[in-house]
This record gives C-alpha cells, structure tokens and sequence, in this order.
C-alpha cells in the first residue's frame, strides 16, 4: 500500500481509534476488571444517584444493608435492579475516549471535552437506571424490552451527539471542508 494511504485522515482515524480501543479493552479485561474495583465504584456510584435521586422524589427504597460494592437499588414492593459490569457505562467511556483522542482537534480541547463527555455519558447512564427502577415498580414486564433497546438506543444515541458535537464544534476536518467549498 503506499504511503500516502496512511496519511489519509479517515485512515489514520480507524487505525488509531480500533487500536486505541482495543488497547483499552485488553488493558480492562486483564488488569483493571481482575485487579481494581473501577467497576464496582462506578456501580456504587450509580446507586448513589439513584438512590438519592429516587428519595428526592418521594419514593421509598428497598434495604439491600450497608454492603461494600452493592449492586442492587430498586423501589419498597418491587423486586429491583442489579446493575453488572456491562451495564455500567465503562465499555462507552472507551469508545468515547477512543473516538475523541483518534478523531482531529486540538489537544487543549480534547483536555476539558473528554472527562466532560464521559461525565455526561455516566449521569445519562444514571438517568437510565432510574427509569429502569421506575419501569421495575410500575410494570416489570416492560423491564426487559426498555433495558434492551429503549435505553440502549438512547444512551448510544447520546454518545453519537457528543461525537457529532466534536466533529462539528472542534474538529479542523470541518473547516477544512468549509474552505474547500
């Protein structure tokens, strides 16, 4: 292949975002998920929103004890929801991450964007969850088809905005574009 195919920028974005991404997903399959608790506070985190989210608005919560990593939040007479390692938005912190960091822009952007993007993405993730309690207190049999593609859709859906919003707010690539029409 020759040299010049490289330097294309829609090359060199898929070449370094999938080994950016797949570096940060070996990096968490073999050392942060088996040797740090990351997950487990970003869980721990979650339920705290939620559950302090839920008592704003009036409802009473299931005691699950004061257990270190819990796992569970739900709503007094419904059964709950446990939130596992693949529901806790880590995965989508590293496609954001690799996307922004692969993608063109300045640096001092990409500084202040990328921890701002993955807090956003955590807090709608929260949003999630508490509707999902919610949907688990009104109607479980909806519980199912909501966790699978209402909110999978709406959660990616918020991740493609923050990467539209790069793209058209931060992006050279763009200006580029405009000066050549």
């Amino acid at each position: 292949m020759p040299a010049s195919f490289f330097k294309q920028a829609s090359v060199r974005f898929i070449l370094i975002g999938t080994s950016l991404y797949l570096g940060m997903y070996f990096l968490y399959e073999f050392y942060i998920n088996p040797h740090t608790f990351l997950d487990e506070r970003i869980i721990d985190n979650l339920i705290s929103i939620t559950e302090n989210s839920l008592r704003t608005f009036g409802y009473s919560l299931i005691d699950y004890g004061n257990l270190p990593f819990q796992d569970k939040v739900g709503i007094a007479g419904s059964s709950g929801v446990f939130i596992g390692e693949p529901c806790n938005g880590f995965v989508l912190f590293m496609l954001f991450l690799a996307f922004v960091v692969a993608f063109p822009g300045p640096i001092k952007h990409k500084i202040w964007f990328i921890p701002v993007g993955i807090l956003l993405i955590h807090l709608v993730n929260a949003l999630r969850v508490i509707a999902l309690v919610i949907i688990v207190n009104k109607n479980p049999s909806w519980l199912t088809f909501n966790h699978d593609y209402t909110f999978t859709i709406l959660v990616y859906s918020f991740v493609f905005l923050l990467w539209w919003i790069w793209i058209n707010k931060f992006s050279p690539l763009r200006k580029q574009s405009e000066a050549s029409k």
